[in-house]
């Protein structure tokens, strides 16, 4: 899965409300020909990723290119079960992108156009928010 090397803080603050608006970077392709392209904001865990490129890639045999657009940079943390208030944060426990709406965050190259379609709507289905399938032709 991925995740930083070594960060510059361990805990972060949830920062809800940077993920609104259009995404202004990342928000097209550069890489492949095809894309999965995010319509909404929110938060992508790097198993979620991992899931999602594990779905393609075993579809495609391997077959072709596939770039990950996005990186789990930001820690979450969470207090263990029936803990009481107080006592500070909790410890980090997973690792997620922040996606706002726009942003590409799969491309693949070097399959036909309907088995990369394909690919990229089985990978759509492994992640929280909901997404469209991109070609270069439609930019």
């Amino acid at each position: 899965m991925l995740s930083p090397k070594k960060t510059k803080f361990r805990k972060l603050h949830r920062m809800r409300g940077h993920a609104n608006g259009l995404a202004t970077k990342g928000n097209s392709l550069v890489y492949g020909s095809f894309g999965l392209k995010s319509t909404e904001a929110g938060e992508i865990t790097s198993r979620q990723i991992e899931s999602a490129r594990k779905t393609m890639a075993r579809f495609t045999k391997r077959g072709g290119r596939v770039w990950i657009r996005i990186f789990p940079d930001k820690t979450v943390t969470r207090k263990a079960a029936e803990v009481p208030m107080g006592g500070g944060k909790g410890e980090p426990e997973f690792f997620c992108a922040q996606v706002k709406a726009g942003a590409v965050l799969f491309e693949i190259d070097g399959l036909p156009e309907k088995q990369a379609k394909e690919a990229i709507t089985l990978a759509s289905h492994k992640l929280p928010v909901t997404t469209r399938y991109i070609t270069k032709e439609l930019i």
